[in-house]
């Protein structure tokens, strides 16, 4: 699977994390009739918002992303591309975070409400990691896909040749007069 998709996948999943998180701290909160608990979450909510765009407003790499491309080994085909098992593979630890603060809304409301708020600092701060290596991958003509690996390993990325962008030079337009 290309970088680039999987960190789109990563972002929209996070963020649908932190929609269905919303949706039952709401319900739990409405439950145990908690109108101060919607008002903090709410609050809890913009402030992660606001941080979250803070956080992503750079346009460059992140400093993990910077190093784990830099070690990525070089081959030249193309990996065994397997994107379900790597989103799976990936991603499951985001799945397991939203079952169990979901699990816990009727229970305690704050808890759902409480990771919604990290589930959205993540999506929001990784919203242009996924132009930026597109960026170095346009610049140095490669293309990095993750690897198949164990999901308890660190993620792995490999570089294939891909092709390079190439800027038009602009040359001065020569105009002929006319005479007369």
């Amino acid at each position: 699977m290309r970088l680039t998709d999987f960190m789109r996948s990563m972002v929209l999943v996070c963020a649908g994390a932190a929609t269905a998180l919303a949706v039952v701290a709401i319900f739990g909160a409405r439950a145990d009739d908690d109108t101060v608990l919607l008002y903090i979450a709410v609050g809890w909510w913009a402030v992660a918002g606001v941080l979250g765009l803070y956080l992503g407003r750079r346009s460059e790499p992140s400093p993990g992303m910077t190093r784990m491309l830099a070690s990525a080994r070089s081959v030249s085909a193309l990996p065994e591309l397997d994107p379900a098992r790597v989103i799976l593979n990936r991603l499951w630890v985001v799945g397991l975070f939203a079952l169990v603060c979901g699990a816990l809304a009727f229970l305690v409301p704050q808890v759902p409400a409480i990771g919604c708020g990290y589930a959205l600092v993540v999506a929001l701060s990784w919203r242009k990691q996924e132009y930026a290596v597109k960026a170095i991958e346009d610049r140095d003509g490669v293309r990095f896909y993750v690897e198949r690996g164990s999901p308890f390993r660190a993620t792995q990325v490999v570089r294939t040749p891909g092709l390079r962008k190439v800027e038009p030079v602009d040359a001065p337009v020569r105009t002929r007069h006319a005479a007369g």
